[in-house]
């Protein structure tokens, strides 16, 4: 018999969530989702847990995303059930980890992609390794930058969260460090030691305060200070050219900047789908100004709108399934995408059935 995909264990205080399909990089499915949340609820009321560590089998990766394929076969199949019911909960578990009573760790070791930033970035500390390869490649597959990247990646310092939402650049650990994504940075060989130390400082610890200043302690002692972070030699270009009001005028920006830099980022923008990047642009913006459960909302009507549209399952097809990296995007242009059609995507749904949170 094979494993569970995703296995649960309390010990000394300390609750373990293993994401367990490494072959498939960790990926989310529903169930997992629900078996998480169920999970997590009910962690949050039992005095045995003190705090939880989530983390990913094998060293490839975290969480490398959602269950794409399933979610395209919906897509073009017009189920909308499906889809709504898969984004509901996958935002609902995102909102449960955001407002978690408990501290929850999140050991980002890999590829750590799509719904991996959800399960991870939204908890109180966010470990990143040397392995770490982070990023929000949503507007290259006809998407959005969603699971809370409405609300966290406007606060990115400057201008990074914006050059991460649209282009989808990776980051290692220092880079995360830099752009607030990550909270401290350990050796994946050391990552069992740290769980260690962190259930021999729990066991006796009494009181939130005292469980909170436990993995405080336990956790600044493992941390590695990295080298500079590359993205730091970047910023002043990033916040230049992504500052722009518009997809066209940050493109204008970059273009001006010449070869190199400049030249290459202008290039993978203009890979991307034109409508991901102008609805993601505006998304972006809109969510400096939004709560969290507000941006979920948004995030929410967006879902349920891309997926209706031609680019994802077109996006899915170029990137995941034929492996073309050739995507015929509808439209093809950025002219061709009227502020009428960005706006649309962020009216309230027709049938009103917006997403509720408790």
């Amino acid at each position: 018999m094979s494993e569970p995909e995703i296995l649960f264990g309390v010990e000394r205080g300390l609750g373990r969530i293993l994401l367990n399909r490494p072959r498939a990089l960790n990926a989310l499915t529903l169930s997992k989702i629900r078996e998480m949340d169920r999970t997590l609820r009910a962690w949050a009321a039992d005095p045995a847990v003190k705090a939880v560590v989530v983390e990913g089998a094998g060293d490839r990766a975290f969480c490398a995303g959602g269950d794409i394929r399933a979610l395209s076969d919906a897509a073009r199949a017009g189920d909308d059930a499906t889809i709504r019911g898969f984004f509901r909960e996958e935002y609902t578990l995102n909102r449960l980890i955001k407002s978690y009573p408990k501290p929850y760790l999140a050991f980002l070791n890999g590829i750590t992609m799509g719904g991996g930033v959800g399960i991870s970035v939204h908890g109180s500390h966010r470990i990143v390794t040397e392995n770490t390869v982070f990023a929000m490649p949503e507007t290259g597959i006809g998407l959005f930058p969603d699971v809370g990247g409405t609300f966290v990646l406007p606060r990115c310092p400057g201008a990074v969260g914006t050059w991460i939402g649209l282009t989808g650049s990776r980051l290692k650990a220092a880079d995360c460090l830099h752009a607030g994504i990550a909270t401290h940075v350990l050796p994946a060989g050391r990552l069992g030691e740290v769980e260690d130390a962190l259930r021999a400082a729990l066991a006796p610890a009494e009181g939130p305060e005292r469980v909170w200043q436990a993995i405080t302690d336990v956790l600044d002692v493992f941390h590695e200070e990295p080298d500079a972070a590359p993205l730091e030699a970047m910023r002043a270009d990033i916040d230049r050219a992504f500052a722009g009001e518009t997809v066209e005028d940050i493109l204008a920006a970059l273009d001006a900047m010449g070869e190199d830099w400049g030249a290459d980022t202008a290039a993978v923008l203009r890979g991307k789908s034109p409508t991901s990047l102008k609805v993601t642009l505006r998304q972006l913006r809109l969510g400096a100004h939004l709560d969290f459960d507000r941006a979920m909302q948004v995030e929410y009507r967006l879902a349920c709108r891309f997926l209706r549209r031609p680019d994802f399952v077109e996006g899915v097809r170029a990137t995941i399934l034929e492996k073309d990296n050739a995507p015929r995007w509808t439209p093809e242009t950025l002219a061709a995408v009227d502020e009428e059609t960005v706006a649309a995507f962020f009216d309230p749904l027709d049938d009103g059935d917006e997403l509720k949170l408790d």
